[in-house]
């Protein structure tokens, strides 16, 4: 998947650990880490280089933990870094890099929460982060993530159940490229047919094309130019019977009280695991629309 989100003139290197310590966090949000570092690590290239993705087993001591948050403390840690060799960052863009909506990226080419959802992760793990960078040479995040010095996983696994599954046909808005081929590769996991876009018009055209079966519109809430409210009711002018999905880093009342969306809609908060987004759709899809 990663391979896929940065093309084929950058290249990948994987360097695993050995035998890493046992940490406490949902695998869906790994995959989110890594899909959002490496997009992050692309857009910092000119189309070609390289990304070097690094696990280990680490003692952090004082230094590095004042380094990189006030509340970090000295002790065993999984380190998961993501490298690269692109244009890196001043002191000015680096103060800023996890304020939801800062980017620096041209062109309405994502909304700044990339980053921002990745320090989201971390933290809601009690890890924490540290940046290394040089303008013009490159920048490693290294994500340190306490280990769970039971021997086993912290939570302990929970007992197998069917995710519900569904075959009908999904329109997927989301302008961050790395969480739109996430939640493509989960939904069509679970038996759905997916059409995918980063763009809210190009949505609108699909769901204009009266031949095109789509029972559900899945839509981040805050993108640029046209925001999933605007596209919702937009879509429901002409395709009245498609149910809608939002999605989002902030919670459903912040954004209702920002006034891009009314209370009390059809709401999915990011990050999402798999059977959060297996139940939520299914809920949706079985539920007569307003």
């Amino acid at each position: 998947m990663l391979q896929r989100l940065i093309g084929e003139n950058i290249r990948l290197v994987w360097i695993p650990g050995n035998t890493l310590w046992f940490v406490r966090i949902d695998p869906s949000q790994v995959d989110q880490l890594l899909a959002n570092l490496t997009v992050n690590a692309r857009d910092a290239m000119d189309g070609s280089g390289k990304i070097v993705i690094e696990t280990g087993n680490v003692y952090c001591d004082e230094v590095t933990c004042r380094r990189a948050a006030s509340d970090a403390k000295p002790g065993e840690y999984v380190m998961l870094a993501v490298s690269d060799d692109g244009c890196g960052m001043e002191k000015e863009t680096l103060a800023n890099i996890f304020e939801p909506f800062f980017t620096t990226k041209k062109d309405g080419r994502g909304t700044g929460l990339g980053l921002a959802t990745v320090y989201g992760i971390v933290r809601q793990n009690e890890g924490f982060i540290a940046v290394d960078t040089v303008p013009e040479e490159g920048t490693t995040f290294r994500i340190y993530l306490p280990r769970q010095i039971s021997g086993k996983p912290a939570v302990p696994a929970a007992k197998k159940t069917e995710l519900p599954r569904g075959r009908e046909s999904i329109l997927l808005v989301e302008d961050e490229e790395s969480v739109l081929h996430l939640a493509q590769t989960m939904l069509e996991t679970l038996g759905y047919a997916v059409f995918a876009t980063t763009q809210p018009g190009q949505a609108l055209r699909l769901a204009g094309d009266p031949e095109r079966k789509i029972d559900l519109l899945l839509t981040d809430v805050v993108m640029p130019g046209m925001n999933g409210r605007e596209l919702s009711e937009k879509i429901a002018v002409i395709r009245p019977e498609i149910k809608c999905l939002f999605m989002s880093g902030y919670t459903a009342d912040v954004i209702a009280r920002e006034g891009v969306l009314e209370e009390n809609v059809q709401f999915l908060q990011k990050p999402f695991s798999l059977r959060d987004l297996a139940v939520k759709v299914r809920s949706v899809l079985e539920t007569n629309r307003l």
